[in-house]
């Protein structure tokens, strides 16, 4: 009988060059049970078999209409009770950025957030999103759900989370407003940031900017999270970030779970 889950998350900046820096090949050696995925960069039509079911893991994906765009995926063992594709039936269905497997009373997220960075347009786009995100998942927690919600939040919660956080304190991904949505989201929807539940006082970053030698000085960013309902967090018992390859401009985001987490909520 299965007694623990192991779940991964991975923004991938593009599933066809994670692939070619040997993604697909690691995973198969990580016994996950659920693995989520941001920044596909890819359609239906460039998803080869390996990209859907590896390693015995069912693929499911929200593509961007852009080609080349956003896009995220979800990868489960187990077969779904139901997949949602998509929450907003608007602007951010067209960029692909949710896909939810519902297990039970178990909902497994996969979400991209928007950045901000690189116009005014984009940052008051992210703010949009965060608007109608909040209340889609605490419409979810009415309902009695618990979840687990991966995903690039494109959001430094705390000054622990970016080495350099005096310099981004005007910059998008750690301004107050962002950083003070992330705290009220988390408490009204009662989640738990596992990562730094486990590690409270860990400097660990899961993406580092292309710029300089900013990789190579460790000079990062924690903006991807694995996020839980208290029902779930409390049996987290062990978290890594696997920095020893390079797969993206990101690093996977590894969570062991004390239990099975599909039986300890089933109906």
């Amino acid at each position: 009988m299965k007694t623990s889950t192991r779940i991964i998350c991975a923004n991938l900046n593009g599933i066809r060059s994670a692939s070619s820096k040997g993604f697909f090949d690691w995973l198969g050696t990580q016994g996950a049970d659920f693995v989520c995925v941001q920044e596909l960069k890819a359609q239906a039509d460039n998803m080869q078999t390996e990209f859907m079911v590896p390693h015995d893991l069912k693929g499911h994906f929200h593509y961007a209409q852009k080609k080349g765009y956003s896009g995220v995926g979800l990868y489960s063992r187990a077969t779904p009770d139901e997949v949602i594709i998509g929450f907003d039936d608007g602007e951010f269905d067209a960029e692909g950025r949710y896909v939810e497997a519902r297990f039970g009373k178990l909902s497994v997220i996969s979400v991209y957030f928007p950045s901000g960075s690189s116009a005014p347009e984009r940052q008051e786009a992210k703010y949009r999103f965060l608007d109608v995100f909040l209340p889609h998942i605490a419409a979810l927690r009415a309902q009695g759900r618990e979840l687990v919600i991966c995903g690039d939040v494109n959001i430094a919660h705390h000054e622990i989370d970016l080495k350099n956080w005096k310099g981004n304190l005007k910059n998008s991904g750690f301004l107050p407003e962002e950083r003070a949505w992330l705290s009220q989201f988390m408490q009204t929807v009662e989640l738990h940031d596992v990562y730094r539940t486990l590690e409270p006082n860990t400097h660990q970053y899961t993406w580092w900017s292309n710029r300089g030698q900013a990789r190579a000085n460790n000079v990062g960013w924690r903006i991807d999270y694995q996020l839980a309902t208290p029902a779930i967090a409390q049996h987290a018992c062990a978290t890594s970030v696997y920095t020893e390859r390079m797969f993206s401009d990101h690093a996977p985001i590894i969570m062991d779970y004390r239990a099975d987490l599909i039986q300890l909520t089933a109906v």
